[in-house]
């Protein structure tokens, strides 16, 4: 077989090239001894030139084209049948060849360096606790076997998957629900938030659903808490508003209470397993939005949310002062957050707040709690000094002996850890402590911002937003 050198010019190529034919091509043309002699691809209608020594009978090949990377891929896996092909060496092309499944290498729990804390005192003698995620568990590798309580998703999820995609999240959130009650058990911890994302979109008004389907595994987890002594309590969401300007905010605000109500009362727990919020937004009235948050206490919410609703000094628009005398009219207990006090600080002393809260717990026989956190080192604005730091660092002063104190860290059950060994409340394992982040900074890699969406519908909607109380992953 003799191989000849076309000189062709088209426009699949676009530029002028050189390509090699062979007598075994289909369009034959005759050559004279040094002529130039034009053919035709009979796919393109590229005009072509041939130039050879010698008569003979040649043939030219359409112009080259354009082979992509799938093509050459799809002619490897799928060769063009030839009779010249080896028909053994065919099948052999058309096998797409077995990879083999690599073996996941088990990596070696690192060795951390855990430096000592500085020693401190106190009379303190109640439960600290920490809020929705354990990072431990949270982190375990691999992902499959990865402990956490808030899987969820998006409504486009639902309208995909179906409401049963959704349920089996929720499922999946309680049965890992007893493997933290568990641990915390065996770590001595026995205060514990659970997540408001639990059950995604249960209040949802479209596509929100009662939680009878997982009622006995909720009833395995509350037992569970029950047996260890443990208390569990839940914090909605910053969009629950029971002083909304809109009909709307406020209805929804229910749902997500009766939803976090209902999930309790299937765990079996006391009256000590409560739901705090936040007063919400003022609305460029505080006194007419603490009248609507009366109203929708007193008129609009079931018996049974009333039980367990308590409300927590913010840091921007409600502290001590606008809410205690609301809590001892109703009867409704408030916790009070010493951080959200330092930066929206009441006149009366937090002794005192103290005192008229604990009154309140008393007078409804719930066991009184509050909230501790503290600013990020090098924080300066309000925006800043809102973030939560990944640790405490000192317990307050005002802090009464009997009383469950919340952590509201970004390091959850660390920073328990890390107030266990200062002031040598529970003992320890040190096989579960992990060292702090070396580069703290005023940032945080969770969900406070003090960036604005960049779309608004209304300008309704923008004033509510930018009065609500950020949501932070303590809270949720």
């Amino acid at each position: 077989m003799t191989t000849f050198i076309v000189e062709t010019e088209g426009r699949v190529l676009r530029r002028s090239s050189r390509v090699a034919i062979t007598t075994s091509s289909l369009t034959t043309v005759q050559a004279v001894s040094e002529t130039i002699i034009p053919a035709v691809a009979p796919s393109t209608g590229t005009s072509s030139s041939v130039r050879v020594e010698g008569p003979t009978e040649i043939s030219v090949d359409p112009p080259a084209k354009v082979v992509t990377a799938a093509k050459k891929k799809a002619r490897k896996i799928n060769p063009p049948q030839s009779p010249q092909l080896d028909a053994g060496r065919a099948d052999e092309l058309t096998e797409e060849p077995k990879q083999k499944k690599r073996k996941r290498q088990v990596k070696e729990e690192p060795v951390y360096v855990i430096a000592d804390v500085e020693k401190k005192e106190t009379s303190f003698q109640g439960r600290l606790g920490y809020a929705c995620l354990n990072t431990i568990l949270r982190s375990k590798k691999p992902a499959e076997e990865s402990v956490f309580c808030s899987r969820t998703c998006r409504i486009d999820t639902i309208k995909k998957n179906g409401i049963e995609f959704v349920k089996e999240l929720g499922r999946k959130n309680v049965q890992d629900l007893l493997t933290v009650i568990q641990w915390n058990e065996d770590h001595h911890i026995r205060f514990f938030r659970l997540s408001s994302e639990m059950f995604p979109f249960a209040s949802h008004e479209k596509y929100g659903y009662t939680l009878d389907y997982c009622a006995e595994l909720l009833s395995q987890a509350g037992a569970l808490a029950r047996k260890y002594g443990h208390r569990l309590t839940t914090h909605p969401g910053q969009y629950t508003q029971l002083g909304s300007n809109r009909p709307s905010v406020i209805q929804a605000s229910v749902r997500e209470l009766v939803y976090h109500c209902d999930m309790l009362d299937l765990m079996g727990l006391d009256a000590d397993s409560v739901m705090i919020i936040h007063g919400g937004g003022t609305y460029e009235n505080k006194e007419a939005a603490l009248g609507r948050i009366k109203h929708t206490i007193t008129e609009v919410l079931p018996q049974k949310v009333r039980d367990r609703l308590v409300l927590e000094n913010d840091e921007m628009c409600y502290n001590a002062d606008d809410l205690l005398p609301l809590c001892e009219e109703l009867d409704i207990p408030l916790v009070f957050d010493y951080h959200h006090d330092m930066l929206f600080p009441s006149s009366i002393p937090p002794s005192e707040i103290i005192k008229r809260a604990n009154a309140i717990f008393a007078k409804r026989g719930i066991r009184p709690k509050q909230h501790l956190s503290e600013p990020r080192p090098g924080a300066v604005t309000l925006m800043e000094r809102r973030a939560h730091s990944d640790r405490c660092e000192t317990l307050p002063v005002d802090l009464p002996d009997d009383m469950d104190l919340m952590i509201e860290a970004k390091d959850k059950e660390q920073a328990v850890f890390h107030l266990f060994r200062m002031y040598d409340l529970q003992p320890v394992n040190h096989a579960s402590l992990r060292p702090p982040a070396e580069n703290i900074t005023k940032e945080t890699k969770g969900r406070k911002s003090n960036k604005r969406p960049k779309l608004k519908q209304t300008k309704e909607i923008e004033k509510e937003e930018s009065e609500l109380s950020e949501l932070d992953d303590d809270e949720s």
